[in-house]
């Protein structure tokens, strides 16, 4: 299985901080935001990355991780999404002659957890699984929505809903087979010009291969001031004794 880390977009929602930088290189406590989801992937024992970004500061990258062997990664690619706005989805497609036929372990840039996900890394077979996790704020998500008579049966997943069907939001960190790759290219763009990995999911579902798991341990996805501020208080809190 190959890694898949998707560090795009233009981190609008951090200005003026990601004038300076890509918002996935700020800092959370004491490593650059990337690091985070470079050690969920080597932890599970996935050392084949890509990293997929896009923006005015791309050249950061390289003199940030250089060859990624001092995170423990044995092959780092890069590669440039030419439309920021182009959707989740849209990056992932970027990721197709790399992973050239095997499953993939996509997570976001700017995801931050504890999380341990190698048991199912291991047991992953085919289709697709995705990891749920309770959330505060289930609008700002894709949040999946639940059968009445079936608890743990996922029906839909819903994009960033109004009036939410459960606080259980997708987390942004998904296993996929080949398969994901022919799924985005019959997408089409939603209002918001975008490809979403959302629509995706819910393919997976209609064809009966989607799995969820619950994320366990701490995850924060970092990409508003409040979540990176909450994230830099986590990491800080758990590790902040290491410089005592």
């Amino acid at each position: 299985m190959k890694g898949v880390i998707l560090a795009g977009g233009l981190g609008t929602r951090l200005y003026p901080l990601t004038h300076v930088t890509n918002k996935h290189l700020l800092p959370v406590y004491d490593k650059p935001m990337i690091y985070y989801p470079i050690r969920t992937l080597v932890g599970a024992g996935i050392t084949d990355i890509m990293i997929v970004t896009s923006g005015p500061h791309v050249g950061h990258f390289l003199a940030v991780l250089k060859n990624g062997t001092e995170l423990g990664v044995k092959h780092l690619e890069y590669a440039y999404q030419a439309k920021p706005d182009g959707g989740i989805a849209d990056a992932l497609l970027l990721a197709e002659d790399f992973s050239d036929g095997e499953s993939v372990a996509v997570i976001l840039g700017d995801n931050t957890t504890d999380a341990d996900i190698t048991n199912e890394v291991k047991r992953f077979h085919d289709g697709a699984v995705i990891f749920l996790r309770s959330v505060e704020d289930p609008h700002r998500f894709g949040i999946a929505e639940f059968d009445r008579d079936d608890p743990k049966k996922i029906v839909r997943i819903i994009e960033k809903p109004e009036n939410p069907p459960s606080d259980m939001a997708v987390t942004g960190l998904y296993i996929y087979d080949a398969k994901v790759f022919p799924y985005i290219k019959g997408l089409k763009p939603s209002e918001r010009g975008q490809l979403e990995i959302t629509e995706v999911n819910n393919k997976y579902l209609d064809s009966g291969k989607l799995r969820w798991a619950n994320l366990n341990g701490y995850w924060s996805d970092a990409g508003t001031f409040r979540s990176l501020y909450e994230a830099n208080t986590y990491w800080a809190e758990k590790h902040g004794g290491d410089d005592e």
